[in-house]
């Protein structure tokens, strides 16, 4: 990575509320790394679209969705590690999606809502769209679920669209749901859990795939560090953060199963 410029961007779970805790873990990271005579830059990266940087062959630091890890960027990037979140749907490196609806909807089933209007983040979010997939295979019958599918952008976007009423059903990470509950509870308030998926592997941490493996080492060093260092038991909080396990290829390879099974019961595309 010599002489190309570096970054670090931790756009997953970066809302404003959250800003100041990602700053804290990444200063702490930071520090370790110089004192180990790792470069690093001073701050966080938080301009542009997160799919450039997660292929930029200067990050140092990042976080992904684990479907387009799967899907694509695995020959791009290095694992860092998995983080675990202490929020309900968590279980050590794994996460899931609740599958919402508006707090006064009488829909108590997922099959209850064949016909209704879906709201998903993207197309390749796996929390938002791959395990919402795999959740409806089963009541679909290999036909179109839905009347409608829109693109929000966003989970928060999702949800603020379930709860006032321009979408019926949404599949929403858990991490993000719990979050929100705390920063805008008028809203969370609004919705209520239908359902939930199966756990999938958590959202990485990487670096470029070009970065050499020693700086990956003080990565995940600096990174095991900061998750155990008192001064930063308020960011922890805060990020919901209690650990971070190793990382492989095939640890995701259970997402490109989940698609794979959708598929074989017909239901390759969420509709």
């Amino acid at each position: 990575m010599s002489g190309v410029p570096l970054l670090a961007a931790l756009p997953m779970y970066d809302f404003p509320e959250t800003a100041t805790a990602n700053d804290a873990l990444w200063a702490a990271m930071a520090a370790s790394l110089r004192a180990a005579g790792v470069a690093a830059p001073i701050g966080l990266t938080r301009a542009g679209d997160p799919e450039p940087q997660w292929r930029d062959p200067g990050l140092i630091f990042g976080q992904t969705c684990g479907y387009p890890y799967a899907k694509g960027l695995r020959d791009d990037v290095a694992l860092i590690a998995t983080p675990h979140y202490a929020f309900p749907g968590c279980e050590g490196a794994a996460h899931r999606s609740f599958f919402i609806r508006r707090r006064d909807d009488a829909r108590r089933s997922l099959a209850d809502f064949r016909g209704a209007r879906a709201a998903i983040n993207g197309w390749t979010s796996n929390t938002g769209m791959n395990l919402f997939r795999a959740a409806i295979a089963p009541v679909a019958g290999g036909k179109p679920f839905f009347r409608e599918v829109n693109v929000t952008g966003s989970h928060e976007a999702s949800l603020v669209a379930v709860a006032e009423g321009r979408a019926d059903i949404a599949a929403i990470d858990c991490v993000t749901v719990a979050l929100l509950a705390r920063s805008r509870a008028e809203i969370v308030a609004g919705v209520a859990i239908v359902a939930e998926s199966r756990p999938s592997p958590g959202l990485p941490f990487i670096a470029s795939a070009r970065a050499a493996p020693a700086t990956i080492a003080a990565v995940r060093e600096a990174l095991l560090m900061a998750l155990a260092q008192p001064s930063l038991a308020k960011a922890r909080e805060a990020l919901g953060l209690v650990g971070a396990s190793a990382a492989a290829p095939a640890d995701y390879e259970a997402i490109l199963a989940i698609e794979r099974e959708a598929a074989r019961a017909g239901y390759p595309r969420l509709e």
